[in-house]
């Protein structure tokens, strides 16, 4: 539910109130229900007690920080309450003896849920995009048969997002084109948009992976070294498509997000203001709890649930050498 996830923007203090979380600052106090929250997002200075710590952590509830610029800069993770030590030794041989094929799959997956997010496009109007269609439904997984090696499939990863980036100029207005992905920092309004929006995708996905038994290290299409939480790197590529870059296009389509209102005018318009985080919180956080009827479950689910799901899906193919098939948004399972 979309009030498991709550924001702060302004400095203050979190501190404990029986079972509330209390939150204090210039404007006063205010009181979460710890029950009511799952996810904390921090993005100005902040205080905790290490009383509010202690419940947080035995109530499950994960705590994000980001820096005055945006970026993330970690998370309270409480201790791990579903280990499996079977499960992560042959997490471990799976990644020595099978990586490719999942990293594949992964790569493969983000092709499909690319086509898809572009189709609606294409569908209504845009005629531009039928040869990069034709790319992602029929020439990548040809691509990815033939090749070996995490260098190689990485490669064809990295032309799946560049194809993608330039097919921008075909439906969205000259002043959210990006040439070519600049994260650290971003250099545009639109590299902004989607540095913000993949990393609350990143944290979302650390939140579904937290309630599996998977370790959240050992990855297959990133290095398990690249990051702490690699495997979430791993998982939250193929929602990308479908949660992050389908919540920009609709701000940007709809005007509701403006250059020269929701961006920062002294960091030449490369960083989100307040105000634009606002926005595209609330229609990311709308995005990510939609719900569609699962083609196999035959139940309504969340894109977030989503996530979880294919967490379980990694789970069937080390446990059980299961086909694993990432979310397919064309399928919806």
């Amino acid at each position: 539910m979309k009030e498991e996830s709550k924001y702060i923007f302004s400095k203050g203090d979190l501190s404990r109130q029986d079972f509330s979380i209390k939150y204090k600052n210039e404007k006063g106090n205010f009181y979460l229900p710890i029950q009511k929250v799952k996810e904390l997002y921090c993005f100005n200075d902040i205080t905790l007690s290490t009383k509010l710590l202690d419940i947080m952590s035995r109530a499950g509830i994960i705590v994000n920080f980001f820096n005055y610029y945006g970026n993330y800069i970690g998370s309270f993770y409480p201790k791990d309450t579903l280990i499996s030590g079977n499960l992560i030794v042959k997490q471990a041989i799976t990644y020595t003896n099978n990586r490719e094929k999942i990293a594949k799959a992964f790569v493969n997956g983000i092709a499909i849920n690319i086509y898809n997010t572009l189709y609606h496009y294409y569908r209504h109007g845009v005629k531009e995009l039928k040869p990069l269609l034709d790319f992602y439904k029929k020439d990548v997984g040809n691509l990815l048969e033939k090749v070996s090696g995490i260098k190689e499939i990485l490669s064809i990863e990295g032309r799946i997002w560049s194809e993608f980036y330039a097919s921008f100029k075909y439906f969205l207005p000259e002043e959210f084109l990006m040439n070519k992905r600049v994260k650290r920092p971003p250099d545009n309004p639109m590299n902004a948009l989607v540095s913000f929006g993949n990393t609350l995708l990143y944290t979302k996905t650390i939140a579904q992976i937290y309630n599996t038994h998977l370790n959240q290290t050992i990855s297959f299409l990133h290095e398990p070294s690249e990051a702490r939480f690699s495997l979430s790197l791993d998982l939250s590529e193929v929602f990308k498509p479908i949660i992050v870059y389908k919540t920009i296009f609709e701000l940007v389509k709809n005007k509701k997000i403006k250059v020269e209102k929701h961006f920062d005018k002294k960091f030449n318009y490369s960083l989100l203001n307040d105000d634009g985080k606002k926005i595209f919180i609330d229609s990311f956080e709308d995005r990510i709890n939609q719900t569609f009827i699962h083609s196999k479950l035959k139940r309504q689910i969340s894109y977030k649930h989503a996530i979880k799901l294919d967490g379980y899906k990694l789970i069937k193919y080390i446990t059980e050498n299961k086909e694993f098939k990432p979310f397919n948004l064309e399928e919806k399972q």
